[in-house]
């Protein structure tokens, strides 16, 4: 049950000039669903990327960190679903570089030039057979008008489509911004299993775009979580690939920070799009941390609440059972907290205050505020001057019985 997902109309999805995407049913683990996407990017197109900082990094990822680092312009992607090819060992490792082998060949590319993705199920070979297979298919499909094939075509436990998509006039030209995610389970920052694909028309040189891709990671993709769990095969890819005419070699362009807020607020949707279809989700909840003294500080204190599952199901169940809020604070890992500087709010009802319950406090109050399918809940410290915000969800049955019947 997604809360509050716009998807926009097939009319309201811009095709990105640069890219194409052609998407096909390979049969990676079940038969009759579209589980293959190939990217094909013009030539002169800059790509960078983050990826996941899971230790079990799965093949994909590392021959993606592997390909972005030899400095070969990339031109093509490569995405499977039903397999994440993680775990995998040495055989995974070469079930990768044969899907980008195989793909370069068709597109007559070097296989440096191809990055690989897959999602799905962990400590499984990956089919590669069936992918090969599956590619001349999804080449013969490409074309520059199927962003939502591509938004269907990636999805696994997400119940809906993931996209965004608009268009910025800037000094006379029209940059179109359009992207895909995918992710309802496994969602953790660092990254946060989600795949994410942010294309641009704009032109924006190599280095700034590698620096660019953190930013926009670090204030959307990065500020999400589900269940606490980072995934093995976490990628978000950003593409830039100069068709408007519009090129920035360097922040001090004029035209840099339009361009950034753009691609911010595109990576920043598709991020709490995942959310907002998280497995099993009812509520909506943006967890903002208030006058923390450091960036650090205001995380800890907002991942201790948005993880907490007494937290979370008492959410789900729109019982003000306020307290286990507090409690997270309370363990969020600030040795030197004063609790009598901490106010607490759910969107405008001040709960607690000076080190309790705010003596004007009523449950219906608090009540009233968590039927609502989304929710601020507001946390001052008393510290300091810095605040950021992390997005989450409720825990709910379905979110126990999706992830217990997953692999069957």
């Amino acid at each position: 049950m997604a809360v509050n997902l716009n998807i926009p109309d097939d009319s309201d999805v811009f095709a990105v000039p640069g890219v194409e995407i052609g998407v096909t049913e390979a049969g990676v683990r079940k038969a009759n669903r579209r589980d293959l996407t190939v990217f094909r990017l013009a030539e002169g197109s800059t790509v960078a990327g983050v990826f996941t900082r899971n230790r079990f990094r799965a093949a994909p990822v590392q021959v993606c960190e592997a390909h972005l680092s030899a400095g070969l312009p990339i031109r093509a992607l490569v995405i499977n679903t039903g397999n994440a090819n993680a775990g995998t060992g040495p055989q995974g490792l070469a079930a990768a570089n044969a899907t980008c082998d195989a793909l370069a060949k068709a597109l007559q590319l070097d296989a440096r030039q191809v990055l690989p993705f897959s999602t799905g199920v962990i400590l499984e070979q990956l089919p590669v057979d069936r992918i090969v297979a599956g590619l001349p298919a999804a080449i013969g499909k490409l074309g520059p008008d199927n962003w939502v094939q591509a938004a269907h075509g990636i999805m696994t436990t997400d119940t809906l489509p993931k996209i965004h998509s608009s268009r910025h006039a800037l000094d006379g030209k029209t940059v179109t911004i359009t992207g895909v995610s995918k992710g309802a389970g496994m969602i953790r920052p660092n990254m946060a299993t989600m795949l994410g694909y942010l294309a641009t028309d704009a032109g924006i040189a190599q280095p700034l775009l590698t620096e660019l891709a953190r930013e926009l990671a670090d204030v959307s993709f990065n500020r999400i979580t589900v269940d606490g769990d980072t995934s093995t095969n976490d990628s978000f890819i950003v593409i830039a690939t100069g068709k408007s005419g519009l090129s920035i070699e360097s922040r001090q362009d004029p035209h840099f920070p339009a361009v950034r807020a753009a691609l911010a607020a595109a990576a920043t949707d598709l991020a709490q799009k995942i959310v907002r279809d998280a497995e099993g989700a009812t509520k909506f909840m943006t967890i903002r941390v208030e006058e923390a003294a450091d960036t650090e500080e205001a995380l800890k204190v907002a991942y201790a609440v948005a993880h907490s599952p007494l937290v979370k199901t008492a959410f789900y169940a729109s019982d003000p059972n306020l307290g286990r809020i507090l409690a997270a604070v309370g363990y969020a890992g600030i040795a030197d907290l004063d609790t009598a500087t901490v106010r607490l709010w759910l969107d405008d009802v001040l709960v607690a205050t000076g080190g309790g319950r705010n003596p004007d406090y009523r449950e219906e109050d608090g009540q009233r505020v968590m039927k609502q399918a989304e929710i601020l809940v507001r946390i001052a410290l008393g510290r300091g001057h810095v605040a950021d915000t992390v997005y989450t969800c409720d825990f709910s049955h379905e979110y126990v019985s999706i992830n217990a019947d997953y692999r069957s």
